[in-house]
């Protein structure tokens, strides 16, 4: 999975690119995906919105609501709820593609004429679930503080003004870049595991659905991980708004 992760970067660069192959490919995650991934954002910026408000005011610090949810739903609930998304949804898709293209043997008629798999199907799959994963994170934010903001405000009885003015005070231009990031390299794991698994799937139909959810399963580790990893270096080299 490693060295596939590898020759997808090295089939960024590599020419002739699928740009067909690449705008279908988004088109088709950005279809199966925009519709569940609004519809899960509400929910969990309201959730979150709830639970801070509840602790918040149980500390006295009312006034710092709007910055802990805004920062909660964009540095860590956007780019996870759009990369689980675009894996369940659009990474799932993909791996039953290619996996049904490999047990059909098409895979292995394409590099006997000399046509690179890799460069062909994966490299097109992998930059379209980055691309995708971008945008929507950037909905999955937006959606989110909204609606983050009208159940602190209307079912909380929070202050519009002071919601904002929390935001502005501790919120700052690198949140917004980590969680843009965060979102590329999901869409990426998510690409890669799907195609991996897609190519190397057992015998028969069967091992075709094994690989999906196996596909499923990785990335959802994987994201986590790495998740981890990034929000502990951010945390380090990014220094908080006003410490």
């Amino acid at each position: 999975m490693f060295a596939l992760g590898l020759d997808v970067v090295r089939g960024f660069f590599q020419r002739p690119f699928q740009f067909r192959e690449f705008i279908q490919q988004s088109w088709f995650i950005a279809s199966v995906s925009i519709l569940p991934t609004a519809l899960v954002a509400i929910p969990f910026g309201a959730v979150i919105a709830l639970q801070l408000g509840s602790l918040v005011t149980q500390l006295g610090a009312q006034s710092f609501m709007g910055a802990a949810s805004v920062l909660a739903i964009i540095q860590q609930a956007a780019p996870l709820v759009t990369a689980l998304l675009v894996a369940g949804a659009g990474g799932s898709a993909m791996c039953a593609d290619i996996g049904a293209r490999t047990i059909r043997e098409e895979i292995d008629a394409m590099e006997v004429l000399g046509v690179s798999a890799v460069q062909r199907l994966v490299v097109p799959r992998v930059l379209a679930s980055m691309l995708v994963a971008v945008l929507l994170n950037g909905l999955v934010s937006v959606v989110g503080v909204l609606g983050g903001y009208f159940f602190n405000v209307v079912l909380q009885g929070g202050t519009p003004g002071a919601y904002l003015a929390g935001f502005s005070a501790l919120a700052q231009l690198p949140d917004l870049w980590i969680s843009e990031i965060k979102a590329l390299i999901f869409g990426f794991i998510a690409g890669v595991v799907a195609c991996y698994r897609g190519l190397h799937p057992a015998p028969g139909p069967k091992g075709v659905g094994d690989a999906v959810n196996q596909s499923v399963v990785i990335t959802f580790l994987l994201l986590f991980f790495v998740n981890f990893v990034l929000t502990t270096v951010y945390l380090t080299v990014v220094p908080a708004k006003g410490s």
